[in-house]
């Protein structure tokens, strides 16, 4: 069956999926299988509206913590069960990227901004920490407008690698105090450095996972900026690479140009990173000589996936860009 026709012909599941319909059908591949529960979100539009969700958290009471760009309400926290919690922040235009990091106790955020063309540190609720600015000193830019981070990943002993992801592709490494360390990426290696992540799954040597999505590709780097290794992931346009155990996960935004298709679903790696599920995609396929075939959504149940979060027990949240102020997805593991 052609591609063309098969999309077609699942358009109506997906639809189905959207609306519950009976038989609850099971999405994903092997042991990555789940079922999505659309109505898992309780938040009220007229009092917590969302225009783009974007990434997500969990702090160490296992609540959900979202970023939104609507500044009526630029943060979100939710329960397990969907409920509303807390909300704040009116002073974050680009509200992009969502990290969290316990600093011997005391949890805190990071905010990348990419309207401000700032990283803010924050508490959980929203008291202002620190703000991370342009590296204005690494040759690197002209002006503070140049930099439009989208994404943080945070070391152990406090470093920031900030991506510059919607301005001039460069990782920026800060140390815990905001000063810049390094500067690395750029245009040469990366191509819409959209997400960065700690890659602890080998601890003895930890990495950078980096999102380079108009390529296609994740990059791996050293914590000192040099490019180890290559992913390449044809179709798939990466957020941001999330790890857990062994695993990566990580929301493909779109299989196919332009940007606003529609096409979205959701990817997981094994530790030797081969895709081993992707849920309203293709089943993954690799060809004899080890490159993936190209992935492409076949159920639309997704429109534009921006970010996945793990629960412990397997199950997954999927946030959503340009999708019409859709809340977040619960993908329940199928066991």
């Amino acid at each position: 069956m052609r591609r063309r026709d098969f999309l077609q012909n699942t358009a109506l599941l997906g639809a189905g999926v959207l609306a519950g319909f009976k038989g609850e059908p099971e999405i994903g591949h092997g042991n990555f299988r789940y079922r999505i529960n659309p109505r898992w979100c309780k938040a009220d539009p007229a009092t917590h509206p969302v225009t783009n969700c974007h990434e997500m958290v969990f702090d160490k009471q296992g609540r959900i913590f979202m970023t939104t760009d609507n500044i009526r309400n630029n943060i979100l926290v939710f329960n397990k069960d969907g409920k509303v919690l807390d909300a704040w922040g009116k002073e974050y235009p680009g509200a992009h990227g969502l990290s969290y990091h316990n600093e011997n106790g005391v949890e805190m955020l990071y905010i990348a901004d990419f309207e401000r063309h700032q990283v803010i540190k924050t508490t959980l609720t929203g008291e202002v920490v620190r703000t991370f600015e342009w590296p204005a000193d690494s040759g690197k830019y002209k002006k503070q407008s140049e930099f439009k981070p989208t994404e943080t990943a945070i070391a152990p002993n406090g470093d920031v690698y900030v991506a510059d992801g919607y301005g001039k592709d460069y990782i920026v490494h800060y140390n815990h105090d905001g000063q810049v360390k390094n500067v690395f990426g750029g245009p040469d290696l990366l191509k819409n450095a959209h997400g960065v992540a700690l890659d602890t799954r080998n601890p003895l040597k930890p990495a950078l996972l980096v999102s380079s999505r108009a390529e296609n590709k994740l990059k791996r780097f050293s914590l000192e900026g040099a490019l180890l290794d290559t992913i390449a992931l044809p179709g798939a346009y990466i957020c941001r690479p999330v790890v857990q155990g062994m695993e990566v996960y990580f929301a493909v935004l779109i299989s196919q140009l332009p940007w606003d298709s529609g096409s979205g679903f959701v990817c997981i790696l094994d530790k030797n990173n081969r895709v081993v599920s992707a849920p309203c995609a293709n089943a993954p396929r690799y060809n004899t000589d080890g490159t993936l075939k190209p992935l492409y959504q076949t159920i639309r149940a997704f429109k534009h996936p921006h970010d996945v979060l793990v629960d412990p027990d397997g199950n997954l949240f999927v946030a959503q860009w340009n999708s019409n102020g859709v809340y977040p997805y619960r993908m329940e593991r199928v066991k």
